[in-house]
């Protein structure tokens, strides 16, 4: 009986312990949607216990970092509008996403997560053989999105102006109903609606995708540069990338790879393994703290920024001419959005790769 109330008694100390830590530890919340390096790594990593994800609790993860962070389930817009607004401290955003923001709010880009390579899709009807066969025909997608830069950028990639061509806008999940329907003959979409809407009707196929332009649609983590400078803050930068890549680890070990992707494909349209083993070719993971250093400290990212990314944001009245943001590729405090390296070297111990 002694030893009952010996292990009561232990439980309650371990849990008293545990919420005292939580009090004191400072609070961040991260928003996150549904995306294979997004949701399928953060809210996995709450799924199995590496964070807690609510205020007043804390993961083993959290407690090594000692802050207590909230991950937020949300949609993509929602995202971009609670960072806009300052009511979260960090959210999941593309490049292309995270320029407007940081003209109102500094912004850093603490990890990269996945680059689209082939995640983003052209679908065309049968009839279409050839990119020329688009000309003078609609083609449907989210208009001044990551869905319409693809749609542009591979244009490019293929030699094709875009401006010979007509994009118009269209919901990209609806866009994948109508596909399959046969009511439009092209559309542009993104997974898991492209992976979806091929199954649902395989006599529809890619035209193109974005796998023409692996390194121009980076997904990110992407910070309040006051919330990092907040007390906790350093540390809450680093308690992301560290989650972001223990998940990771356990998605390329063999022994942990498909209960892993089992476990994402939960937090990812509730997709089984097989599909996401398509899934995470299609969405390249930058799943080491390497290829997070080699693609924040390299020449690749600054010449797509400044040559593409930002230019095509004026175009399409995502950015003024006259308000674009500064850039740094490193930690510069006077620019408003800077893609840092420094929470993944500090999280991982990591060197730059040679």
């Amino acid at each position: 009986m002694r030893s009952k109330y010996l292990r009561m008694a232990t439980l309650l100390l371990v849990v008293l312990t545990g919420l005292s830590h939580a009090q004191k530890a400072p609070v961040f919340t991260i928003a996150v949607s549904e995306y294979p390096s997004w949701s399928g790594t953060f809210l996995t990593a709450c799924d199995i216990g590496l964070l807690d994800g609510a205020k007043g609790a804390l993961g083993p993860l959290e407690r090594k970092w000692k802050v207590d962070i909230v991950v937020k389930d949300t949609d993509y817009d929602s995202c971009i509008t609670l960072f806009v607004n300052g009511n979260v401290d960090a959210a999941c955003l593309t490049n292309i996403d995270s320029l407007a923001p940081s003209v109102t709010r500094k912004a850093v880009a603490i990890l990269p997560t996945s680059t689209s390579a082939g995640a983003d899709a052209c679908l065309v009807q049968p009839e279409i053989l050839t990119v020329q066969d688009l000309k003078g025909l609609p083609v449907r997608g989210l208009a001044a999105s990551v869905s319409e830069y693809a749609f542009d950028k591979g244009l490019e990639a293929r030699g094709e102006n875009p401006s010979d061509y007509t994009f118009e806008n269209l919901d990209p999940v609806q866009a994948g109903v109508v596909l399959q329907s046969g009511k439009i003959r092209a559309g542009v979409t993104r997974n898991p609606v492209v992976i979806e809407t091929l199954k649902a009707n395989d006599k529809l196929r890619r035209l193109f995708d974005s796998s023409l332009i692996k390194g121009h649609i980076i997904d990110m983590v992407t910070a309040s540069r006051d919330s990092l400078a907040k007390e906790g803050g350093h540390a809450f930068g680093c308690a992301v990338v560290d989650t972001y890549y223990t998940v990771c680890r356990l998605m390329d070990t063999e022994a942990t790879r498909d209960r892993t992707l089992i476990a994402m494909g939960r937090r990812f349209a509730n997709l089984g393994l097989e599909d996401m083993r398509v899934i995470v070719r299609q969405t390249q993971f930058y799943s080491t703290p390497a290829q997070g250093l080699a693609l924040f400290q390299g020449e690749e990212l600054p010449q797509v920024m400044e040559k593409h990314v930002v230019p095509w944001a004026i175009a399409k009245g995502l950015l003024e001419e006259n308000r674009v943001p500064k850039l740094a590729f490193g930690n510069d405090a006077n620019a408003q959005l800077c893609f840092d390296p420094q929470y993944i070297t500090a999280a991982t111990e990591t060197v730059t790769p040679k």
